[in-house]
């Protein structure tokens, strides 16, 4: 795996750079130095599961920002945080069709046996790996919700 999501924000990061791209490359810093404080915090490489996962908590984090600071009336800080998340999503996989999440769901639902609410944990524990980063997990929770309930 030569050209790993670590690379290629290595290398997003020396574009803007060049391009002069100040809000984008402050973006692209903000993401490597949250991969750089988790591999420092607990002395492991990150693979690109784990930066899928970095970058998701990131994009959750901006949106939490987002509200609150629109409920305050700072749209500037907003708009800022809405930039950085554009950048953050160029780095992700392509987001999940409702067919492809839907498709999903009832394969986790069959493959787990899963019957009521109760059983809800294992359709989880099997779809996040398949779905990180590629789809609201929050949504997925209630999609799953909505068919077991």
């Amino acid at each position: 795996m030569s050209d790993s999501l670590k690379t290629r924000i290595s290398d997003a990061m020396k574009a803007a750079m060049k391009a002069r791209e100040k809000e984008r490359l402050g973006a692209i810093r903000l993401i490597q130095a949250e991969i750089k404080r988790i591999e420092v915090d607990e002395r492991i490489e990150l693979d690109d599961n784990r930066v899928i996962a970095v970058l998701d908590k990131m994009l959750k984090q901006r949106k939490d920002s987002i509200q609150q600071f629109e409920a305050a009336g700072r749209q500037e800080l907003a708009d800022r945080e809405k930039a950085e998340m554009s950048v953050i999503r160029e780095f992700l996989p392509a987001a999940l069709s409702d067919q492809e999440l839907n498709a999903l769901i009832e394969a986790a639902i069959t493959s787990t046996g899963a019957e009521s609410i109760r059983d809800m944990g294992k359709v989880m524990g099997i779809l996040k790996p398949q779905l990180q980063g590629r789809a609201d997990m929050g949504a997925v929770s209630q999609m799953i919700k909505a068919r077991l309930g």
